[in-house]
Parts: C-alpha cells; sequence; structure tokens
C-alpha cells in the first residue's frame, strides 16, 4: 500500500510541535496568569461601603483563625516564651501580611495610649478595655479609619493561650487581633461575582 505524503502535512507538523511546545513553557504560563490577574485588577468595578465592611469582616474572621493557630503551634512549642506576642517574630504571619497586603498586630490594654494608632483605635481599644474590665460581651468590629485604610478588631477570649502569654496585666487579661486593610487592595482582590 502506498502512502501519499503531503506538503501540506510537512507544514502542519511544525506547527502543532511549536503550538504544544510554546503552550507547555512554564514561564509563558506563569506570565498568563500574571496578565490574566493583572487585567481583572484593573477591571472597573462598583463596590459599595456596605459590601467593602462585609468584605473586611469576612477576610478577618478568616484570617484571624489561620494567624490564630499559627500564634497557637509557636506559643505551645515554647510555653509561657512572649516572644511571639510581636507578630513580626513569626515569619508564616509576616508571609500573610505580604500576600494579602495587610497588618496584623495584637494590641494590649496599654495600646489604649499609643499615638501610633489612629485616634478612632484608641477610642475604640478603650471601649473594649471598659468591656474586659466589667466583664462585658466583647464583639468582632469592623471600622473605616479614613478613605483608604479599615480595621478589623477580634478580642481573645480571657482563658485562650494568645491571652494568657500576651496580656500586659494579669490582673486583666486583654488581648485584641487587630488587622489593618487597604481599601484598594481590598477592592483590587475583590471577585465582582461573589459581592452580595
Amino acid at each position: 500500500m502506498n502512502r501519499i505524503f503531503s506538503p501540506f502535512l510537512f507544514l502542519i507538523c511544525p506547527a502543532f510541535f511549536l503550538f504544544f511546545a510554546s503552550a507547555c513553557n512554564p514561564e509563558r504560563n506563569q506570565n498568563t496568569k500574571a496578565l490574566v490577574q493583572e487585567m481583572n485588577d484593573n477591571k472597573i468595578k462598583r463596590v459599595t461601603n456596605v459590601q467593602l465592611t462585609t468584605t473586611v469582616d469576612e477576610w478577618g474572621k478568616a484570617l484571624v483563625l489561620t494567624t490564630r493557630k499559627v500564634l497557637i503551634r509557636e506559643l505551645t512549642k515554647k510555653p509561657g516564651d512572649s516572644t511571639f506576642c510581636n507578630l513580626k517574630n513569626v515569619p508564616a504571619i509576616r508571609r500573610l501580611e505580604k500576600q494579602y497586603a495587610i497588618t496584623i498586630d495584637l494590641l494590649k490594654a496599654k495600646d489604649v495610649t499609643n499615638p501610633a494608632l489612629n485616634p478612632k483605635e484608641r477610642d475604640l481599644l478603650g471601649a473594649y478595655v471598659y468591656n474586659a474590665q466589667n466583664k462585658l460581651e466583647q464583639n468582632d468590629n469592623v471600622q473605616k479609619l479614613n478613605d483608604t485604610l479599615f480595621v478589623y478588631n477580634s478580642p481573645v477570649a480571657t482563658d485562650d493561650i494568645i491571652c494568657k502569654t500576651c496580656t500586659d496585666n494579669a490582673a486583666l487579661p486583654f488581648v485584641i487581633w487587630r488587622i489593618v486593610f487597604n481599601k484598594r487592595e481590598v477592592i483590587r482582590r475583590i471577585n465582582p461575582k461573589k459581592l452580595k
């Protein structure tokens, strides 16, 4: 049986080879993903203040759960060692901050007078301390600090290892999570299709 070789086949085979070889190039795939991400980030998104606050609240809750697990793991390795209460000493939490363009801190009662905090934050922290002193219920909170920043606060239970290790006053065990979100970065990462 004679096989007929078409010049057409000689042109198609190399074209298919080049196509598949370029599709399998991991660097090209990574560049394509980055380009798609950049295009999605630059899409015009209509996000209301309520949607922003809701998103910060949801993300704040999820991030507290994650960072809590990480911090508890570090604190149980070296019980009583408060070095890790400064979250800058926990590489996994620093990576989270970088990944999500956020700042994560643990605040204590003495931070009520911390001049580095926004006045709104100091007032809110004062209310949390008052509630702790009077054994009142504590709840998570989202505050808009200014046109560009949101802060998520979540009180740590007094019987939690984090509170026991990181408090600055044994008579008034008090520690609170503080996560600062940049509005622009939140909008950039929001998937508009998932907004309520």
